[in-house]
């Protein structure tokens, strides 16, 4: 019941006892005596009858209204507290799908983890395999050959290169490119050692991996440049890493000054693995071109052939030409001659003797 109703039931009960008390008052005033008393009470009685009477309808009506409410509300609320179980439900749900969905990455995420720690020993296994296998500098020296034979096996035709190529002199360098008559010398030895010192100690032994270079660029220029068994005035040092070739362009001392120009003051180039690539796909471009300039000098020759072909067909044409303009000469006068010839015949046959005898007819009388 709402606050509104209270106020109705009030004002009615406030109503009620006012015509209660004014109808006393009166009865009091008008009537003094028995009869009239019981008169006015009968009058009082029926008053309040139909009072309550009303006042049980109003409430009757009234407590219906707030049944109708309360049945209203209590609907909302069971709609309410349904739409918040499935609320809660779907909830969980969502929750549950999101625990899922954590578990299912925190799993992939573990076996994934797995996989790098595999991954991580078996590189690792690698490295020291790697570097027993490195340990000895033939097995080093043997790798660089390996390395350079695949690049230039890649960059080259077979025919362009040679490995193992030995001189005159006994010395065997690990590889020669043909340039035409002329060959160019590929040392792949390096003083790896040096270079490890060079990283284990720091600058401290950069002074000996200077010294071991330079003492290594002095043997490929004395026992590899050799102009009187065709090679080129320079050969090339091929360094098997990146960053060893950056570190020979970085040192120099104070004594021989930067390493990398003491080097090519001996006509031996240092190259890198990607500086040898793109020195061998310029040869074989260069070789290309010589190729290119082979085959022009066969085509020019084969079309000196062919004019000398063409101008002795040119003459057998034209002596060809001459005996056909001849034949034709030869073959209209025979023609003008066989029509005379028909003429004449042509008139004796009609009994006319021509004024002069054909003169195939006269050839053939002279004859």
């Amino acid at each position: 019941m709402n606050a509104a109703m209270l106020l109705a039931v009030v004002a009615i009960l406030v109503t009620l006892g006012a015509w209660i008390v004014l109808a006393w008052v009166r009865g009091r005033a008008e009537a003094r005596s028995e009869s009239q008393i019981n008169a006015f009470r009968q009058e009082v009685q029926g008053l309040v009858s139909s009072q309550m009477q009303a006042i049980v309808g109003q409430l009757g009506q009234l407590t219906q209204s707030v049944n109708q409410q309360l049945g209203q509300v209590r609907q909302e609320l069971q709609n309410g507290v349904a739409a918040t179980g499935q609320l809660a439900s779907n909830a969980q749900q969502n929750v549950a799908q999101q625990l899922e969905s954590a578990t299912r990455a925190v799993r992939e995420v573990s076996e994934r983890i797995s996989v790098v720690e595999k991954a991580g020993a078996d590189l690792s296994q690698t490295t020291q395999t790697l570097q027993q296998v490195l340990g000895g500098a033939k097995s080093r020296g043997t790798l660089g050959e390996i390395t350079l034979e695949r690049m230039l096996e890649d960059a080259l035709p077979q025919e362009a290169f040679e490995t193992q190529y030995r001189f005159s002199t006994g010395n065997i360098v690990d590889a020669v490119v043909h340039i035409g008559e002329h060959l160019v010398s590929v040392d792949s030895k390096f003083p790896l050692d040096s270079y490890r010192r060079l990283i284990d100690s720091g600058d401290d032994a950069r002074k000996e991996f200077a010294q071991a270079v330079r003492k290594h660029t002095d043997a490929i220029a004395e026992k590899y440049i050799l102009p009187a068994e065709h090679t080129l005035d320079y050969a090339l040092m091929f360094v098997p890493s990146e960053a060893v070739y950056y570190e020979l362009l970085m040192t120099e001392d104070a004594k021989s000054g930067a390493l990398d120009e003491y080097c090519r003051g001996k006509r031996v180039f240092p190259v890198s693995p990607n500086t040898f690539y793109a020195s061998l796909r310029a040869i074989a471009i260069s070789l290309q071109g010589q190729q290119f300039a082979e085959n022009a000098k066969h085509l020019m020759a084969s079309l000196g052939g062919l004019k000398k072909q063409i101008e002795t067909f040119a003459e057998v044409y034209e002596k060809l030409g001459t005996h056909l303009r001849h034949a034709q000469q030869s073959y209209e006068d025979a023609d003008s001659k066989l029509g005379r010839a028909r003429n004449a015949l042509e008139q004796m046959a009609q009994g006319a003797l021509p004024e002069a005898p054909p003169k195939a007819l006269e050839a053939s009388t002279k004859e």
